[in-house]
């Protein structure tokens, strides 16, 4: 059965994080086994290409995403697809959607996107307050109508409904993955390394993705500074990502001395697989991620991943013995780095076998796709 597909998301700018690259990633996948995707975008300057069409509107939307023209098109055009998928919460994207289809023969289903974690709560505290005035509002009825809500792994669907209440959802875990790199690794790392050549002799651990405080890279410096200390034989430090705080960028420059660490920009295309394929191990501290598709996309190159408990694939990645985990703190960045230091080669080469057998068996994007269109079948086919 071919389906019609709709993704809606707030914007499709790479520099917004996670949810771009999975509803990206999906619409390929499920387009290559011959459903028809197509991207519904609030962001009216969204020019980002995909494989599938990218409808936008002409009245502008800020911040929030209002915009007035949204519902009255989605109820246009809600019969031109058997399923319409929410991506995010917390913006117009979601409750505009349950606005133009709760009651509707139309069924949509919402990925989360870790977005009902404990650690906002926790962390935000005011935040926090301002969506529990919000909740019963509209995120509460947006997943209360939902024919589904879609958890990324096991982990984000168990941690879900400590964060707010009432909370009645039809819960689903729908995994995410990514595509695996196409090409010669090879040739890939030559195109990075041409870039940077101040690392083609460097054995390094990299960190990729954006510099945020939530991601623990702090941490990560402290611990690779310590350790580098007492191990002449540890790897540099390679951090690649785009920034918005320029303050907090150069707060955490100022940490350890200039040559300790590499200062990389967003990486993409050849240079972002080159730079996975050339790293030792790749690195991810942080004190909440909902999945983690650049962790994901280091094990697609056979790359062992060093990562927090925080983490939420953490439990199937040490399952499949293709990286190491901790807590996401200073002492647990120095037990992770100190732990893959002490193994031998043939360990670490081992462990760079397990890491591509993980990602072919959990991650791969098409079974993605495939579990996500038997969930809509399911749905379809209820009375």
């Amino acid at each position: 059965m071919s389906l019609r597909i709709l993704h809606v998301v707030r914007s499709l700018r790479p520099e917004t994080g996670g949810p771009v690259s999975v509803v990206r990633n999906l619409t390929t996948a499920l387009e290559a086994a011959g459903h028809r995707s197509h991207i519904f975008s609030l962001d009216q300057a969204d020019t980002v290409r995909s494989g599938a069409a990218v409808h936008t509107l002409d009245a502008p939307s800020h911040g929030y995403g209002y915009t007035k023209a949204y519902v009255p098109w989605l109820r246009a055009h809600r019969h031109e697809f058997d399923a319409v998928i929410i991506h995010g919460l917390w913006q117009y994207q979601s409750f505009g959607a349950w606005r133009a289809l709760a009651g509707t023969n139309t069924p949509y289903l919402v990925y989360c996107h870790g977005m009902l974690d404990p650690w906002f709560k926790r962390t935000h505290r005011l935040k926090h307050l301002r969506k529990c005035l919000y909740w019963p509002l509209a995120e509460y009825r947006v997943l209360r109508d939902a024919r589904a809500v879609c958890f990324t792994c096991e982990e984000e669907r168990r941690l879900a409904p400590h964060s707010f209440r009432p909370y009645r959802v039809h819960a689903e875990v729908a995994p995410i993955g990514v595509t695996a790199p196409a090409g010669d690794a090879k040739k890939m790392k030559a195109v990075f390394h041409e870039a940077h050549p101040q690392l083609c002799d460097k054995n390094f651990i990299l960190f990729l993705g954006r510099i945020h405080p939530k991601k623990g890279i702090e941490e990560l410096i402290a611990a690779h500074a310590q350790v580098a200390r007492m191990r002449p034989d540890a790897p540099a430090l390679v951090i690649a990502g785009p920034c918005a705080d320029v303050a907090y960028q150069k707060d955490l420059r100022s940490l350890v001395p200039a040559d300790s660490v590499h200062w990389l920009p967003m990486l993409e295309g050849d240079q972002k697989w080159g730079a996975l394929h050339a790293c030792t191990a790749f690195a991810l501290l942080s004190h909440q991620e909902n999945f983690g598709l650049a962790v994901v996309e280091a094990l697609a190159c056979g790359r062992p991943v060093l990562i927090s408990k925080q983490v939420n694939i953490w439990a199937e990645i040490i399952a499949d013995q293709a990286g190491l985990a901790a807590e996401d703190s200073l002492p647990g960045g120095i037990d992770l780095l100190t732990r893959w230091l002490d193994m031998t080669l043939d360990e670490q080469a081992a462990m760079s076998r397990a890491a591509l057998r993980c990602f072919q068996q959990r991650f791969e994007i098409n079974q993605a796709a495939a579990t996500l269109t038997a969930i809509i079948t399911r749905i379809i086919a209820r009375p």
